[in-house]
């Protein structure tokens, strides 16, 4: 029976592999080894700390989420705050652009008086050719008084209440007013059509008119102020079995895109009968 080793011999044993593998790992012959040995260690450190990650990841994705979808309701509200924003700013400038161009209109035709107003409906009707601005008798409008923009005649105030007023469109059908043709001279009457031609009529047979010829109030009968813009001649119709001739005209005001009119308050219009609804 073999005697065994001693404590103290394989403590001893123990110390000097220890020291060995020391000096030799300092000197450098051990790093083969080392590599050896520590690559599949740290393949599975990797492998593992890889799927630690994933397992962090997914018990903190339910709070990223509800996070993520705040700051982007967040961000839609901006958005669209900012969009409101220039959606207003853009209508500020538009009506300051128009505001701008009425006063320089009243600038060039300082015998009248002017009050502005904003247009706030407008008849739906194909028969009646009005609208309804936001100003009554609560502000001085009286039935009969001429309505302009920058552009031309617009109509006249036919009905009037306490804060708003109806104004008759010069393109309704019911409406009439004395022209005189800038060039030729010629005076007329316009005639609207049901179709939204605007012609000139009872024009002289022996006057000269010819397209893109400017049409302006006459001032006779007392319904209008004279040489306010109305239309610009389109075509003649001219036959010589007739009395008079036709002109079809442009109107210079865009009647789809009134936004503000000038009410002229100062011009003694005569008395007239409302056009019925």
């Amino acid at each position: 029976m073999k005697p065994q080793p001693s404590r103290s011999l394989t403590a001893a044993s123990l110390l000097l592999l220890a020291i060995g593998l020391l000096i030799l790992g300092l000197a450098g012959f051990l790093t083969p080894a080392q590599s050896l040995v520590l690559r599949p260690i740290m393949g599975i450190q990797s492998w593992i700390a890889s799927r630690f990650a994933a397992l962090r990841d997914l018990a903190t994705s339910p709070s990223d989420v509800a996070a993520l979808r705040q700051r982007n309701a967040e961000l839609e509200a901006e958005v669209a705050r900012l969009q409101q924003q220039v959606i207003t700013l853009q209508e500020q400038v538009g009506e300051v652009e128009i505001l701008s161009a009425l006063l320089s209109y009243a600038r060039t035709r300082p015998e009248n008086r002017y009050l502005a107003a904003n247009v706030i409906g407008e008849d739906v009707s194909p028969f009646i050719r009005s609208i309804w601005i936001g100003r009554g008798s609560d502000a001085g409008i009286l039935r009969g008084m001429p309505v302009v923009t920058e552009r031309g005649l617009v109509g006249r105030v036919v009905e009037v209440f306490a804060t708003v007023s109806r104004v008759q469109l010069i393109i309704d059908p019911e409406a009439a007013v004395n022209v005189v043709l800038q060039d030729s001279r010629a005076d007329g009457v316009t005639i609207a059509q049901p179709n939204g031609e605007l012609w000139v009529d009872l024009i002289s047979q022996e006057a000269e008119v010819v397209p893109e010829e400017l049409v302006l109030t006459s001032g006779l009968g007392g319904g209008y102020p004279p040489d306010i813009p109305v239309g610009q001649v389109i075509s003649v119709r001219r036959r010589d079995f007739e009395i008079f001739q036709q002109a079809t005209t442009q109107p210079v005001v865009d009647f789809e895109r009134l936004q503000v009119v000038l009410v002229i308050t100062n011009f003694p219009s005569l008395p007239f009968e409302a056009p019925s609804p």
